[in-house]
């Protein structure tokens, strides 16, 4: 069994890498259990290096963003679900999800670590949230996994963010340019398949959106 000298190392670990991805106190503290007061004396020595603006206190951003943000949302959010299948806390999982996803999106980021934290918050029904009012979906047309609402069910009518945006990509230069054309490994197979596939169907490259 860890001692609890070994548990508080873990939460200092981890709260560096929640600080190093650019978290509030009131996230690291959350997730680590770590006092906001010591959270800023180990890792934000400089007041004014401490990251400010309002977090969001609730999933309703989610459900107003527009289709590039719910589908980086997604990929959050179902590399977090993996990875908590298999068997990694939910610290771990957020961490490892958000750098998966910073890894197949460009830089700046257009989800926030905090805007992540809040998303797996109500997936989970843990830290803000009470009990999950998110879910994350297989839809049965591209096989990719997305976000919905606690009891939506997957129909081929409840489109989901990758379906619309293969269909949008030939014709938008604005996600063509959201998504680099090699992703690194680190999503789950049918999304790197489908963020693959996009680029393929590019106009410069002849692809034809009728063939799929």
């Amino acid at each position: 069994m860890p001692t609890r000298g070994d548990r508080h190392l873990r939460a200092v670990q981890l709260a560096k890498q929640l600080a190093t991805l650019g978290a509030r106190l009131k996230t690291i503290h959350f997730v680590t259990g770590i006092p906001p007061r010591q959270v800023q004396n180990l890792f934000f020595p400089d007041a004014r290096s401490i990251p400010r603006g309002r977090a969001p206190d609730s999933a309703e951003w989610y459900h107003n963003a527009n289709l590039i943000m719910r589908t980086d949302a997604c990929l959050i959010g179902a590399k977090y679900r993996q990875l908590r299948d298999q068997g990694f806390t939910a610290g771990e999982a957020l961490v490892f999800a958000y750098r998966a996803y910073q890894a197949v999106t460009m830089s700046p980021s257009r989800i926030s670590l905090d805007r992540a934290f809040n998303l797996v918050s109500y997936i989970d029904g843990i830290w803000l949230a009470s009990a999950p009012t998110l879910s994350v979906l297989t839809c049965p047309v591209c096989g990719c996994e997305f976000i919905a609402a606690v009891g939506t069910v997957a129909s081929p009518s409840e489109a989901c963010p990758f379906c619309k945006l293969l269909e949008r990509f030939p014709v938008d230069h604005r996600i063509q340019a959201s998504y680099p054309s090699r992703p690194t490994a680190d999503m789950t197979d049918r999304q790197l398949g489908m963020l693959a596939l996009f680029h393929k169907l590019s106009p410069d490259t002849g692809g034809d959106i009728s063939a799929k």
